[in-house]
């Protein structure tokens, strides 16, 4: 008996349990066995299934959980997870690229660009529809 050892799963092992009957979730590290929980979950169990296979918390983040909900997560914890074994995000490239940082703006620009450029465009266009027939003939 180890007494408190606390187990370590890879996210290929957490990944396998990603049924109605058996699922598990990876939050900020941690493992979840929330399947007593699906139809439970206020927000429906196909959001929490949807979540299975990846780290799950910037979704758990993004929904803005109470603390009674952070709570209530202790019951279903049963591990954690081991992070070697999660796809790192592009968010902490290795300094290898020393160029990466003069890259994010470019990026982040075009991103932009790429939402507001058509909803100019739209506006110029009704914009002129709208002058034109204002406009005396």
């Amino acid at each position: 008996m180890g007494g408190g050892e606390r187990k370590v799963y890879t996210l290929a092992q957490v990944s396998e349990h990603n049924t109605p009957k058996d699922c598990w979730l990876v939050i900020e590290g941690r493992v979840f066995d929330v399947t007593k929980f699906l139809e439970d979950h206020p927000g429906g169990d196909e959001v929490l299934l949807s979540a299975t296979g990846k780290d799950a918390t910037d979704d758990f983040e993004d929904v803005g959980h109470s603390s009674s909900a952070r709570a209530m997560m202790d019951e279903f914890y049963v591990g954690d997870i081991d992070s070697a074994s999660i796809p790192t995000k592009t968010k902490y490239t290795p300094p290898k690229q020393p160029h990466y940082n003069q890259d994010k703006t470019p990026e982040f620009i075009i991103k932009v660009l790429q939402f507001l450029l058509p909803l100019l465009i739209l506006g110029l266009a009704v914009g002129i529809r709208f002058y034109t027939k204002s406009a005396p003939a």
